[in-house]
């Protein structure tokens, strides 16, 4: 949409080849004219002429009715979402776990996301008390789009939310009525009861250094079945991990990390692309491994820091 003085000019065009050919343009004023079904673009030496459709045929975009809102951070929302964004999965058995589930809280929000076999939990905790409390679940595609759009800009997101749809509102100029509005439905049903699956205690916890650990892993995976599967063993008593797996085909690996670790000694199996996905996505140095064995999930968390939860269910022999 072009607005000169009065007059407002609409239309449809072809965002693949708009967003590409802007990309190529060096850092200077744009000039956009409309005529016809046509768009014009001139940009320093650039000119280009793209072809357009009726802004008529556009779909109406639904207005919220407002039954609440918070505000947020866009980076510290996009990071958070960044954190979690790869775990859910498409089911239409279960549709409530295919997006991400976000819960407003007084002084939190919460991100959430699980696939059935692992789950994480982000929480950002606010700098003012939330007055209004709710929750809801966005599909994973418009959560993408969020990070995708939103990422970098460091603004203020109004998060404004109706019966069925989410608005997600930032104001880019203080002085201007430049904004952007990312508009979704909100998945229907209950979000699973997902803190009934975390552990509240653990026989075992051991702190790990987080690179040692993922490099272990990594190359415990090159002797992996068809089901990923890496052993550990904890012995609290001499501060040890030893992280083993096997393939009739390839053979055999073992290796050892030293750790503070208390507890009982324990052994659990995991596959290894779910024990590094909840690893990369924890930014500090040092993690906690807690389990109660080969019945129960593991849990994942950075030390020191109570924002991000990681829990992953082990392989059951």
């Amino acid at each position: 949409s072009l607005v000169k003085g009065e007059k407002k000019k609409e239309t449809t065009i072809p965002y693949s080849s708009f967003f590409n050919f802007i990309n190529l343009l060096p850092d200077k004023d744009i000039n956009l004219n409309i005529k016809d079904n046509n768009i014009t673009i001139e940009c320093d030496d650039y000119k280009t002429q793209i072809h357009t459709v009726s802004a008529k045929d556009f779909p109406v975009i639904p207005e919220i009715k407002e039954k609440g809102k918070v505000i947020i951070n866009s980076d510290t929302l996009c990071e958070g979402l960044s954190q979690i964004i790869d775990i859910p999965s498409l089911s239409k058995v279960k549709p409530e776990i295919s997006g991400v589930f976000i819960s407003i809280n007084k002084k939190e929000i919460k991100l959430v996301a699980t696939d059935s076999y692992r789950l994480a939990e982000k929480i950002i905790f606010t700098k003012k008390d939330n007055q209004n409390l709710f929750s809801f679940i966005i599909p994973q595609k418009t959560a993408r789009e969020v990070i995708n759009i939103l990422k970098d800009i460091n603004k203020e997101i109004e998060i404004i939310f109706s019966d069925n749809q989410i608005l997600f509102k930032v104001k880019m100029d203080k002085s201007s009525h430049s904004y952007i509005e990312l508009t979704s439905k909100i998945i229907e049903g209950n979000y699973p009861n997902y803190e009934s699956i975390i552990p509240r205690e653990c026989s075992t916890q051991m702190v790990l250094s987080r690179d040692e650990f993922i490099n272990k892993i990594k190359a415990a995976s090159v002797f992996t079945g068809r089901i990923n599967e890496v052993n550990l063993e904890i012995n609290p008593n001499i501060g040890e991990m030893i992280i083993k797996s096997n393939n009739t085909d390839l053979g055999e690996y073992e290796a050892k990390i030293k750790g503070k670790a208390e507890g009982d000694s324990i052994k659990a199996s995991f596959n290894y692309r779910f024990l590094l996905d909840g690893l990369s996505n924890i930014k500090s140095s040092e993690i906690i491994f807690e389990s109660n064995g080969e019945k129960d999930p593991g849990v994942i968390k950075p030390v020191g820091k109570t924002d991000f939860l990681y829990i992953v269910m082990p392989i059951k022999n």
